[in-house]
Order: structure tokens, then C-alpha cells, then sequence
């Protein structure tokens, strides 16, 4: 091989090189920003839940204070269905 061949194939070898390197990069690049996407979608989904998870406990506490409301109610008018037939009844 002549020196100029040899020089031309040691130029198509570094060509080679550079463009595998430049797409390595650019790979790292690619999976570095859909890792931070990744990373942001999971901090969104966390706080999600949370902000899930304290409605749910609003709703729990709101859920019982009816209840104990509606056995408050429950009791007067059975009360006050007593009183009606007491007073009936005489």
C-alpha cells in the first residue's frame, strides 16, 4: 500500500472513530434528557399523590363527621317521634 493509501485509510479510520464517538454522545445526550423527563413524571406523580392522598383524608374526616351528624339526627327524631306519640296517646 502506498503512503497516500495508507494515509487515506488511516483518515476513513478516524472518520469511523469520530462519527461512533459523535453518536455515542449524542445517545448519552438522548438518554440523559429522557431521564430527567423520567425524573420530573415521577416528582409529578408523587406530588400527585400526595395531594391525593390529603384529599382522601378530607374526604375520610368529612365522611365520619356526616356520620356522626346523621346518628345525631337519627336520635332527635326518634326522640321527637316519642314525644308526638306520648302526647297522642294521652
Amino acid at each position: 500500500m502506498t503512503p497516500t493509501g495508507k494515509m487515506e485509510a488511516a483518515l476513513n479510520e478516524l472518520r469511523q472513530a469520530i462519527s461512533g464517538l459523535e453518536n455515542a454522545v449524542e445517545m448519552r445526550i438522548e438518554h440523559q434528557r429522557e431521564q430527567g423527563e423520567i425524573e420530573g413524571e415521577v416528582r409529578r406523580i408523587h406530588a400527585d399523590r400526595s395531594k391525593l392522598a390529603q384529599e382522601l383524608d378530607q374526604a375520610e374526616f368529612r365522611a365520619n363527621r356526616l356520620e356522626e351528624v346523621n346518628r345525631e339526627v337519627s336520635r332527635r327524631l326518634v326522640t321527637a317521634m316519642e314525644t308526638i306519640r306520648a302526647v297522642l296517646d294521652r
